[in-house]
C-alpha cells in the first residue's frame, strides 16, 4: 500500500524534516568529499563513486547513480572529453573551469554546485557530480537516462477525427508536444517542485496576456504550499489544490490529449504538468467543460451541437433514470399508462423485493462488473464485463430475484454514463445516482426533486480557482453560451469567455 506519512500519521514530523539539510561544506580534499557522500548515501548499492585522472593530470572523483544515467551519453559525451589531455596542461581552477565550459557539448554542459545539500539533491535527480582535488566546488552534469515510451493514442479519449498521440510520463516530451502546436514566445512554462521525498517536478504552462495572472499566481501558491512526502501522480495535485476537495464534481480537467490542452491554453486556461504522469490538469474549468470533447471542434458545428445535447440528455438519464423508475413504480403508478402498468405488474409479480432493492442490486453489480473489466487483463476483462452482465442478468430474471424491466433501466443508465467524455464527471454522476435513488424510494418524485435542487444549489456555489462553476449559464454570459449549450460556427467564436480573459 502506497501511503504518505503525512496522510496516515497525524503526529508525523514535518515532511521537510525527512530530508535534513547537510551542513558540511565542499572540501578541497577528495577524501573528505568521498567520506561525506558515503555517509549520506549509505547502503545504496547502485551508487557509483569512481576516481579518475582527468585532462591527463588532475585527480578527480565522479559520483552518480548507475541506474539513472544514459550509458551511451556517459561514455561519449562525458568520459571521453575528460580523458583527453589538455594542452597546455591545466594548473589553476580558472583554467579547469574554462576547459569544462568549452570542452563539452551543449547536451552535457556542467553547472557549478557550492554545497553538499544541492549535490545530494542533484545526485538523486539523476545528475553526475564531479569533484576535483584542490577545488572547493563541484560540477554537475546532466546525463539522465531518457525513460520514454512511444506516443500512443489515449485509450480513454479516443476520437474518430483528430491527432492520434497523447501525453506520456516524460515531462520534457509533454512540453515539446505543446510547444509543437503553440509556436509563440508568449507560451510560458514555470517549474516547481513538490514532495519532500519524491522531489516531483511540476510545470505550470500558460499563455502570457491571455491567462489571468492572478490565477497563475494562485496556482503557484497552492502547489508550493503542498506539504507531503511524495507526489506520485497528477491526481495528488488535483485533490490537494482543489477549491472543493469534498465535492464529487471535478473542478479541474485531467486530459491526455495535447490538442485538448492546447485549445484550453488558447482559451486562457492553465495547464499543470506533473513529471511521471501522462495526465495533464487544466484549470479553471466549468461544469459544461466535462461534456465537451476535442472532436467537437473537428466536425461540423451542427453535428457537434447535436452530440452535446445528446450528452446532456443521457447524463441526466445516467443520474436520475433509476430514481424516476423507483419513484413512479412505488408512489406514482397513476402516471404510467394502463397497459404498461399491467406489463410491469406481471413482470414484478414473482419478484420478492421492492423496486429500490432491485435497483441497488443491479446498479452495484453493474459497477462491480465495470471495475472488474478495468482491472483484469484486457482480453479477460472484456469477456467478464460483457458475458458476465448477460449471464448474471438472465439468471437473475429466471430465478425471480429481479424483473426484466430493471435490467433495461440499469442498462440504459450504464450506456448513458459512457457518453460523458470526462471520466471525472462520469464518476461524479455515478456517485450521485445512489442517494437520489434512496430519496426517490423514500419520498417519491418529491424526494427526487429535492435531491436535484440540492445538487443544483451545490453546483452554483462551486468555484474553480475563482471562476463560477456553472458559468456562463449562472451567471449568464451571452458570448460564453456560443460554445457551451451549443457549438457555434467558427465565424461566431471570436471572443473568449470573460471569466478566463486577462
Amino acid at each position: 500500500m502506497r501511503a504518505n506519512k503525512r496522510a496516515t500519521d497525524p503526529f508525523a514530523k514535518k515532511a521537510s524534516a525527512l530530508e535534513p539539510e547537510i551542513d558540511i561544506e565542499i572540501s578541497e580534499r577528495m577524501k573528505d568529499n568521498k567520506k561525506c557522500i558515503a555517509q549520506v548515501f549509505a547502503n545504496c548499492c547502485d551508487l557509483v563513486v569512481r576516481e579518475l585522472l582527468i585532462f591527463g593530470s588532475m585527480p578527480a572523483v565522479v559520483v552518480y547513480f548507475d541506474v539513472l544515467i544514459d550509458k551511451q551519453l556517459w561514455d561519449d559525451g562525458f568520459l571521453e572529453p575528460l580523458m583527453q589531455e589538455a594542452t597546455p596542461p591545466i594548473r589553476s581552477l580558472s583554467q579547469l573551469q574554462e576547459q569544462l565550459k568549452y570542452g563539452f557539448s551543449s547536451i552535457v554542459q556542467p553547472s557549478v554546485v557550492m554545497n553538499m545539500t544541492e549535490i545530494a539533491r542533484r545526485i538523486v535527480s539523476g545528475e553526475t557530480i564531479l569533484f576535483v582535488e584542490g577545488s572547493a566546488q563541484a560540477f554537475a552534469f546532466s546525463l539522465k537516462d531518457k525513460l520514454n515510451r512511444a506516443l500512443d493514442e489515449p485509450s480513454t479519449e479516443a476520437v474518430i477525427r483528430g491527432p492520434r498521440y497523447g501525453f506520456i510520463e516524460k515531462m520534457s516530451i509533454n512540453l515539446a508536444l505543446i510547444r509543437h502546436r503553440l509556436r509563440t514566445p508568449r507560451l510560458k512554462t514555470e517549474k516547481l517542485t513538490a514532495g519532500s521525498l519524491s522531489r516531483t517536478d511540476i510545470t505550470i504552462v500558460y499563455i502570457e496576456g491571455i491567462a489571468d495572472q492572478s490565477v497563475v499566481e494562485e496556482v503557484k501558491r497552492r502547489i508550493t504550499g503542498i506539504d507531503m512526502d511524495s507526489i506520485l501522480e497528477s491526481g495528488y495535485i488535483e485533490e490537494l489544490i482543489s477549491d472543493h476537495p469534498y465535492s464529487p464534481f471535478p473542478v479541474m480537467q485531467a486530459t491526455q490529449r495535447p490538442d485538448m490542452t492546447t485549445g484550453s491554453l488558447i482559451e486562457g486556461k492553465i495547464a499543470v504538468i506533473t513529471d511521471g504522469s501522462p495526465m495533464v490538469l487544466i484549470l479553471p474549468v466549468t461544469f459544461w467543460f466535462g461534456f465537451q470533447s476535442a472532436e467537437d471542434y473537428y466536425m461540423k458545428f451542427m453535428f457537434a451541437t447535436m452530440l452535446r445535447w445528446l450528452r446532456y440528455l443521457f447524463a441526466f438519464f445516467a443520474m436520475a433514470l433509476p430514481s424516476i423508475f423507483i419513484a413512479v413504480t412505488t408512489f406514482h403508478q397513476e402516471m404510467i399508462p394502463t397497459s404498461l402498468t399491467l406489463s410491469l405488474a406481471a413482470a414484478r409479480e414473482v419478484v420478492p423485493f421492492p423496486a429500490i432493492v432491485e435497483a441497488l442490486i443491479m446498479e452495484t453489480t453493474f459497477e462491480a462488473l465495470r471495475e472488474a473489466g478495468i482491472r483484469l487483463p484486457r482480453p479477460v476483462g472484456q469477456t467478464i464485463s460483457i458475458v458476465g452482465a448477460l449471464v448474471i442478468g438472465q439468471a437473475a430474471v429466471q430465478a425471480g430475484i429481479i424483473s426484466a424491466t430493471i435490467i433495461i433501466v440499469v442498462s440504459i443508465t450504464g450506456i448513458s454514463s459512457f457518453l460523458i467524455p470526462n471520466p471525472g464527471m462520469s464518476q461524479a454522476i455515478s456517485i450521485i445516482r445512489f442517494p437520489l435513488m434512496l430519496l426517490a424510494a423514500t419520498f417519491g418524485l418529491y424526494g427526487l426533486g429535492i435531491g436535484l435542487l440540492v445538487i443544483l444549489v451545490h453546483l452554483v456555489n462551486l468555484r474553480s480557482f475563482g471562476v463560477p462553476y456553472m458559468s456562463p449559464v449562472a451567471p449568464i454570459t451571452v458570448n460564453g453560451l456560443a460554445d457551451t449549450l451549443w457549438r457555434a460556427p467558427w465565424q461566431a467564436l471570436k471572443k473568449r469567455h470573460k471569466h478566463t480573459r486577462h
